[in-house]
């Protein structure tokens, strides 16, 4: 089985010709980019005094950013921490909230009474009735 080909056509003199004169000029082009921009004058004193407030402002922003990052990473560890000590605060809470309300039981408070000699009423307790007479 044979497999489709394109034919080469062997270029003429006028298009080789042409062929190397494009090459040449982008050749040339890319030598002359690289010619202006590693140039002397690019990189000269006088123009990296003159690019010194640029650089010094990129740097300070640099800085204002890699500061800023710092704070919120410390302000969320500190977010954390602080829900942590919420939540322990919380379970405390609840748990010394249970056993006040197991001490103040009735039963509980008469035994603990009940080691001072104290006892519980068995009586209900009775109603004392003050009568005022007028007195002139």
């Amino acid at each position: 089985m044979v497999k489709n080909a394109y034919k080469k056509v062997p270029l003429s003199d006028e298009q080789q010709e042409a062929l190397q004169d494009t090459v040449e000029e982008k050749a040339d082009a890319t030598r002359n980019f690289f010619q202006s921009f590693l140039g002397s004058d690019r990189f000269s004193s006088e123009s990296f005094v003159r690019y010194i407030p640029f650089i010094a402002f990129a740097g300070l922003l640099a800085i204002i950013y890699i500061a800023n990052r710092h704070y919120a990473e410390r302000t969320a560890r500190e977010i954390d921490r602080l829900g942590k000590e919420v939540k322990e605060m919380n379970w405390d809470y609840k748990s010394l909230s249970a056993d006040l309300m197991k001490l103040t039981t009735q039963t509980e408070i008469a035994k603990r009474v009940d080691t001072m000699g104290l006892k519980e009423r068995t009586q209900p307790p009775k109603k004392i009735v003050v009568v005022k007479t007028l007195a002139q």
